[in-house]
């Protein structure tokens, strides 16, 4: 498939990237039916889409499937262990995009997150919710929180300032090899951006617009979810401090 629909124009059109970056989406879902064809439908045209069923009990597979993606089984559950399933499917891409199957990133800003990379400007670009426009109640305190706290200890062991941990993101497929992947679950996003600083890799962040997801969040929704990922995100940012020390 080209990279994008005649109705969605790339930042770079006019600039002197002569020949399109290959574009793959990497789509981790849980029980999804009902948010997954809105993504689909939202995404710009691209060379690849791969949706990961990570063990989905309702009609995720077949709807991903009806929307003209490929589809991963992954039944072991894990935010990480869905994308690394969905990296491990992939068919050498220049750049390689993630996207929550929620419908609560807006997919068709896509093109702002692959810019600074198909234009050289940076290798892994981050989309920033603080930075861009939220709904109302779309990021809930706790996530706030939660994002604040491990952007400053980013940043103070770091010497990095990111503003979010947004799973919407894009980073070069190479970069993406280099740094070697592995948390499973929740620590997924907080670790890549750690080990693109530690693989000095040019990080840049967009504004991206963030909405009310549909349905309840498997994470944030609960407090057991939500003290889980808390407890995730801080372990994976001082065990990399610590082995950055020795």
């Amino acid at each position: 498939m080209p990279f994008l629909s005649s109705t969605v124009r790339a930042p770079w059109a006019h600039s002197r990237v002569t020949t399109p970056p290959r574009i793959a989406v990497v789509i981790p879902a849980l029980n999804e039916e009902k948010s997954l064809p809105l993504v689909l439908a939202a995404l710009p045209k691209v060379d690849d889409i791969i949706v990961v069923d990570n063990g989905s009990t309702d009609r995720t597979a077949e709807v991903a499937l009806a929307g003209g993606a490929r589809v991963v089984s992954e039944p072991r559950r894990g935010y990480g262990s869905a994308c690394l399933a969905g990296i491990a499917a992939l068919r050498d891409p220049d750049i390689v995009v993630f996207v929550d199957a929620d419908f609560s990133d807006h997919p068709e800003e896509l093109p702002l997150l692959v810019a600074p990379i198909a234009e050289d400007r940076a290798d892994m670009v981050i989309g920033s919710r603080t930075l861009g426009n939220r709904e109302k109640g779309a990021l809930l305190p706790q996530a706030r929180f939660g994002n604040m706290l491990a952007c400053f200890l980013m940043r103070v062991i770091y010497w990095h300032r990111y503003t979010d941990l947004g799973p919407f993101r894009a980073i070069r497929f190479q970069s993406l090899q280099k740094i070697g992947m592995r948390d499973r679950n929740f620590g997924w996003t907080v670790e890549m951006q750690i080990r693109a600083l530690r693989h000095r890799l040019r990080v840049a962040e967009v504004p991206v617009s963030y909405r009310k997801r549909v349905g309840v969040s498997k994470i944030t929704g609960t407090l057991s979810g939500t003290l889980r990922a808390g407890y995730k995100i801080l372990f994976t940012i001082f065990r990399h401090a610590l082995s950055r020390k020795r």
